[in-house]
């Protein structure tokens, strides 16, 4: 699909359109670039930290809240605040039909205000979500209200056990399941009875049916309970938390600060005990599903056959993956290991699995090829690869079982650039579907019939299209042309992409240079890094409001430097997998050397390199000021990974083992124990509330810069958890990132 949009004017004057790929730049075409001068540029205005992270004035629009019907043909969205209107996908001129009128949403004489909504499966009835508040990362709370559309009223689900998280309605639609005080609750629509199905949920003790923190951290995972497709049962993990030792955080602003407490596994430590459970709704008698030996089930799913159930269950080293297929006969479940995959490092646990309505099979990805690509798994064990190159699967978008077409997307065209495309299950005519070059994501609706397209590049905004599924444009949703229109009164540079030669190891990275750039002067470099696994800095797509503060450095006379080091991600299993056992280890190298690499060119002052990241990133920046003390000048840690022995044990172990089984891979790359070496500037940001790097981090580097008498720079956000976001926070964060730049840089 080609764009309808007009080339970026910053791009057409560098000598790149939207189509603009990965590539090896030519210095002197670069240059030749830089040289070139736009007129409308001497109309052009400052950025400041202000407009980008307080007044927010380069916000892109959004195109989401389509909720595709079951026909495939229409969809629902929200409009004037409360309502939900139904329009027709290939009728640009329907005027929309209301489901949902908002003014008549009262209980008890107030408004009902929602936040989201799900229609059940036969679309008869709609689950509203008020009052969402977030929990973690994933997780949250809410009060959900049931509203059905033949009668147009409108209940509460229960209040007795509220808020709730996690609430859905069955399959046929006749009852509705939630989660309260770590139980599993059922109600039933017709005689308003709530049944509570497990009994022995406490918090920090007890878990049924939700996860722990670090499932939902690090598999990505709240919803551990899932109905039988012919509502008869609930299948749902349990988690045994009360040995896990506890994590604790003060929060301010009473008269005595309110002490948080929650389970917490660190490298090395206890975790739950999970099990799989079993449960009928008809006499509401519950068994343990038998699995085996094990550490983890980070992933349980119902196929399409009402008597079956896959359950994935892991090691504690997460290089031993088992597929586990649980027949339900007359209400008793039997277990069988149908597959392993075995690794010498670690299987990655994804939400790429699809169970076909074959009943026999499933689809999955697997990197024991050296890429990750997707494969057919049977239930007898056998399996069958389908897609196959030297790139890597990035997500199943969907399966279309009356075509027999895999949607998928992939790094076929470099590292940087994610595209679409589809493939017959016979592994047969695939094809892309997006022929813009850069980040393209697409989510199917219902039917298969269509999907909504979101495509943006390193210099181009999001721009949201309807599509059909052979990819051909139905109509642009919202192409953020007047976001495109204002930056053309800004002074801004183009992003640029190049592969680099860090002593001999072939990098992504990418370059802003200055604003008004001279060859003839030198310039000090600003390298923002992330570096670890799970995680691309170096990306072809869209970066909000990061990509304006690099730009405001760029107007400042700083040239933006980003590289992705070994560990990264979509450029093959050896590459990501090469740093196992030694976190940070080649990642330094590799920036350092990048650095090295790119500073012979004469323009850049390579006595003034600074180094900027969060979280892995922050221990990439802290690892930058003490093991590359030749090469950095100054470094900024935001919430960083000081010492591996302080994260949580499943993300890890992952990577590291346990510490009992390679101390030398904690130690020798923990900054803690380098910070002898450090020569520069210093400093040190963390939100004293945060709940996945904890406080803690910062706190053990304190106490090593104090012992080694290095002076640094520290602030706290009190309350703020990783994300240090809310309010002013971030206007306050960028411009103190800023002010140190300038003053150390």
């Amino acid at each position: 699909m080609k764009s309808t949009l007009a080339p970026c004017p910053y791009c057409l004057i560098h000598g790149h359109s939207l189509n603009s790929g990965f590539k090896i730049i030519s210095m002197n075409k670069l240059l030749f670039f830089y040289f070139t001068i736009c007129t409308s540029l001497l109309f052009a205005q400052d950025l400041s930290v202000e407009r980008i992270w307080k007044n927010y004035e380069f916000s892109p629009k959004r195109a989401e809240g389509y909720k595709s019907m079951n026909d495939g043909e229409y969809y629902t969205v929200v409009k004037g605040g409360n309502s939900i209107y139904k329009f027709s996908l290939n009728d640009v001129n329907d005027k929309g039909s209301i489901v949902l009128n908002g003014d008549k949403l009262i209980v008890d004489g107030v408004k009902i205000e929602f936040d989201d909504y799900e229609f059940n499966s036969d679309e008869s009835k709609i689950l509203l979500l008020t009052n969402v508040a977030p929990i973690y990362r994933h997780s949250y709370q809410a009060v959900y209200y049931l509203f059905d559309l033949s009668t147009q009223k409108v209940t509460p689900l229960d209040t007795e056990h509220s808020p709730q998280t996690l609430a859905e309605y069955s399959p046929d639609g006749t009852k509705v399941s939630f989660i309260h005080g770590n139980d599993l609750f059922v109600k039933t629509i017709a005689s308003g009875k709530v049944e509570k199905i497990t009994q022995d949920g406490k918090r920090n003790k007890i878990i049924n049916g939700t996860t722990d923190w670090v499932y939902e951290e690090e598999f990505a995972i709240t919803k551990a309970y899932g109905w039988s497709p012919d509502s008869k049962y609930i299948a749902y993990l349990r988690f045994d938390e009360k040995s896990v030792p506890e994590y604790n955080m003060d929060f301010y602003g009473a008269l005595y600060p309110e002490q948080y407490t929650f389970k917490y596994p660190k490298a090395g430590e206890v975790n739950s005990i999970v099990t799989a459970h079993l449960v009928s709704l008809d006499n509401k008698k519950t068994q343990a599903i038998d699995l085996g030996t094990y550490e983890y089930i980070p992933r349980l799913n119902w196929s399409t056959k009402s008597n079956q159930l896959i359950i994935q269950t892991m090691n504690r080293h997460q290089n031993e993956l088992k597929y586990w297929l649980v027949d339900v006969v007359k209400g008793k479940a039997s277990s069988k290991n149908f597959f392993t995959e075995k690794s010498k490092t670690y299987v990655d646990i994804d939400d790429n699995l699809l169970i076909l309505k074959d009943g026999e099979s499933i689809l999955r990805t697997s990197e024991e090829n050296g890429y990750r690509h997707i494969f057919q798994l049977n239930f007898d064990g056998s399996t069958k690869q389908i897609t196959n190159g030297p790139w890597d699967v990035i997500d199943f978008i969907g399966f279309d079982e009356n075509t027999q077409q895999i949607y998928f997307s992939s790094a076929e065209r470099g590292a940087i650039n994610k595209s679409i495309y589809a493939i017959q299950l016979n592994g047969l005519n695939k094809r892309e579907l997006t022929s813009t070059v850069g980040y393209n994501n697409a989510e199917f609706l219902n039917g298969m019939k269509y999907f909504i397209h979101t495509y943006s590049n390193a210099n181009q905004a999001p721009v949201y299209s309807l599509c059909k599924s052979d990819g051909s444009v139905v109509r642009v949703l919202e192409s953020n042309q007047v976001l495109m229109d204002k930056l053309k009164k800004e002074r801004l540079s183009t992003k640029q992409f190049m592969e680099i030669n860090a002593n001999g190891i072939k990098l992504n990275a990418s370059i802003i240079l200055p604003v008004g750039f001279d060859p003839a002067k030198k310039y000090p470099m600003y390298v923002n890094v992330y570096g670890g696994p799970g995680h691309n800095e170096v990306l072809n797509s869209w970066d909000g409001n990061d990509y304006f503060f690099h730009q405001l450095l760029a107007q400042k006379g700083y040239i933006v430097f980003q590289v992705d080091p070994r560990g990264t991600m979509y450029q093959g299993a050896e590459f990501k997998k090469s740093t196992y056992l030694q976190l940070g280890k080649l990642e330094i190298e590799d920036v350092m050397n990048a650095v090295k690499e790119y500073s012979k060119n004469t323009y850049v002052d390579a006595s003034r390199v600074g180094i900027m990241g969060w979280s892995y990133g922050g221990f990439m920046a802290s690892l930058g000021i003490t093991k590359g003390a030749d090469v950095f000048k100054m470094a900024i840690a935001v919430a960083p990974v000081t010492n591996w022995r302080y994260y949580d044990n499943i993300y890890t172990e992952r990577f590291m083992r346990t510490p009992q089984e390679n101390a030398d891979g904690y130690d020798r790359n923990s900054p803690i124990n380098f910070v002898d070496n450090i020569q520069g500037k210093y400093l040190l940001i963390h939100g004293s509330a945060d709940d996945n790097v904890h406080f803690q981090n910062t706190m053990e580097m304190t106490t090593s810069l104090v012992k080694a008498n290095k002076q640094f720079e520290l602030f706290v956000y009190p309350d703020k958890n990783h994300g240090i976001y809310g309010g002013n926070t971030r206007n306050h964060l960028f411009q103190m990132m800023l002010k140190f730049i300038e003053a150390n840089l």
